[in-house]
């Protein structure tokens, strides 16, 4: 089994809390916020450990849009599955040309929700190879290798 990190970010607490009871069963480490600040200044502190962020769109303050924008700027390494109670087709063509992984509609299934986390851990994965390969033959070539 894949480790996972995620971090859920809704203003619906009963939502939340729901999901995070949900997916911690299945073995995946959760950490919540209830807004877009929030959340932003929890990947500033816990910046490498989760992996993959799944948003909301619609939350007062900060939008999902505008979070997923910031997240993509400070960590574009991380992958964001968008959420949404308002299944709108603008803010998903807008989601993924901000970079969202995907877009699901809630209230979703934990299966395909589960399905896209570890589709888009395999992402962040696959990245994090690369840079480590980068790194390894920029060493290399500066020793002459």
């Amino acid at each position: 089994m894949l480790k996972m990190n995620v971090m859920l970010v809704d203003d619906e607490v009963g939502f939340l809390d729901a999901m995070q009871r949900r997916l911690s069963k299945r073995g995946i480490d959760v950490v919540t916020a209830s807004g877009g600040q929030e959340a932003l200044d929890l990947l500033e502190e816990s910046g490498t450990r989760v992996e993959v962020i799944v948003l909301d769109v619609k939350m007062p303050g900060i939008d999902g849009l505008e979070t997923l924008r910031r997240i993509k700027q400070s960590h574009p390494v991380k992958e964001v599955i968008m959420l949404t109670g308002h299944g709108t087709v603008d803010s998903a063509i807008e989601g993924m040309k901000l970079g969202a992984f995907d877009y699901l509609i809630k209230p979703c299934d934990v299966d395909v929700l589960i399905l896209k986390i570890k589709a888009a851990k395999q992402i962040v994965d696959d990245k994090m190879m690369r840079i480590a390969e980068a790194r390894a033959a920029e060493i290399n070539l500066r020793m002459g290798g």
